[in-house]
Formats: C-alpha cells, structure tokens, sequence
C-alpha cells in the first residue's frame, strides 16, 4: 500500500501534463520541494486500509461484503472530511456529501488508485478480485470502474505472491481485456490527461511492466504525465508488490505525510503483520 501513496506524491507535481518535458525526460527529481504533495489518491488509500482493519480485528479473520462496504463508506467519508481539500473529483465530492451515499456509475480510475490495501489482505486472488469489487462499487460500481480496481488489485496480488511479469501480463489480458502490447514510447507521444480507469489503467501495469525495479517503475509512469499522481500510485502499488520499497524511497517520501495519516500507515503496518 504505501507504494501507491510513493506514487501519488511522486506524480503530483506533474498531474494535469505540467513539466511535460521534465517529466519524459525520466531525469526529474523524486521530490520536488514545496510542490510533491499529496493527494486524495493517498488519502483514500489509506481510508480502505482503514475500513479494512475495522472490518477485521487481524489480517485474515473472516470478513462478510456488507460489513466491508458500510465501513469503506464511513472511512472514506471520515477521512476525507479531515482533508476536504485533496483534489477529489466534482462527482464524487457530491458522494461524500450526501447523507446515505450510493453509486454513481462511474468509470474513474479512483478506484484503480485505493483500491492497493485489498490486495494485501487476502491470501487467495478469488478473496483480493471479490473485496476489490466492494471497495469499487460503493461509488464507482460501472463495469469499467469495477474491472480497473480488479485487474490493479490482482496484479498487485500477483506480484506480492511470485508471479512473473509475463504471467501477470497474460493474466491481465485474458481477464480484464486491457491492451497491454503497447510500449511506453509508442503511448507518451499522444497521452494526455484522462481519468478514465480504461485510458488509465493499462499505461500504469504497462510503466509497471517495463520498469526494471522499484525507482524506474515510478519513473517510467511519471514519464507518461496524464493524471500522473493517479497514474504512478497505481504503478508503484504494483512495484511494491513484486520489488518492495527500498529504503530511501521510504527517507524521501514518508515526511511528506502528517502526524494522522502516519499513525494510519503504522497501523497499518503492524495490522497487516
């Protein structure tokens, strides 16, 4: 999970296609003072991570879908009441809003982007691909919403579990259907800024696939630019998985959270182990 939260940061400065240039280059620095921060992707995250440990009292204990459900729409709507101005979308804020929130059709790749901590609580990918659903569905319950929290959740449990890169490809495209034959040189020309999980998705497992180790995942799914903080958290959620997160990544970026959302992280931590 905290990879997805690394590459919300480390996307930040470039979201919304800034420092295009900079960005493609693959030279830029990890952090930019005063201008990675972030975002509603870490934010979310860390909600489900949230509604999970309130759904079970340890990692692996039963968990029913409704007990889930109810609890990610209570911790994402506490946790984004603590930080209302995180840069969620137009639609979604009106869900946070409302007294008893229901789905909305979606198909933004915010639920691509929160969707990490499930991967990490399930010991079977049938478990990961069904509670990826829930965490989905609560707000974003179009089929194109629900599969790109699916096919990121299963990659990310896939690489936690052994798998190759070739096997998490071959996965990915026989059950979800995203294109993953195209190269990063033959997407960043015409890429620009969607938010689309279809249009989001694929290029954060393609930057995935083609990154040699954790640093170059992320550099390769900034490199895209687009909606990078979106795009990188999920890439490095997946890097996590298969790489971990090397020791000065962890230095540079863990500062840039707050006392609330470190103490979620430690608890997290500890939960999980």
């Amino acid at each position: 999970m905290l990879g997805a939260i690394v590459g919300d940061i480390a996307g930040s400065p470039y979201e919304f296609d800034r420092r295009r240039d900079e960005a493609h280059s693959k030279k830029f620095p990890l952090i930019l003072e005063g201008v990675s921060k972030f975002t509603d992707d870490t934010v979310l995250t860390l909600a489900v991570a949230d509604a999970l440990m309130n759904s079970m009292t340890h990692r692996g204990d039963g968990i029913t879908e409704a007990v889930f459900e109810e609890n990610v729409k209570k911790s994402m709507r506490t946790f984004a009441k603590k930080y209302p101005h995180a840069g969620y979308g137009a639609r979604f804020s009106y869900w946070l809003l409302k007294g008893n929130p229901q789905p909305y059709k979606s198909f933004g790749n915010g639920s691509a982007m929160r969707v990490s901590p499930v991967a990490w609580a399930f010991d079977t990918l049938e478990e990961v691909e069904r509670f990826a659903e829930v965490s989905a569905a609560v707000s974003h319950n179009h089929p194109e919403g629900i599969k790109g929290a699916q096919a990121t959740a299963s990659a990310i449990f896939m690489a936690r579990t052994g798998s190759s890169k070739d096997d998490i490809r071959h996965y990915i495209t026989e059950r979800y259907g995203y294109d993953l034959t195209r190269t990063l040189d033959e997407i960043r020309p015409k890429y620009r800024h969607v938010e689309t999980c279809q249009e989001t998705v694929p290029e954060a497992i393609t930057a995935f696939l083609e990154g040699r180790d954790f640093e170059d995942v992320l550099r390769c799914a900034v490199s895209l630019c687009g909606d990078s903080d979106t795009l990188t958290a999920i890439s490095c959620s997946i890097a996590e998985g298969m790489y971990g997160i090397p020791d000065y990544i962890d230095d540079l970026f863990l500062p840039c959270l707050d006392e609330f959302l470190t103490k979620t992280l430690l608890q997290w931590e500890l939960w999980r182990a």
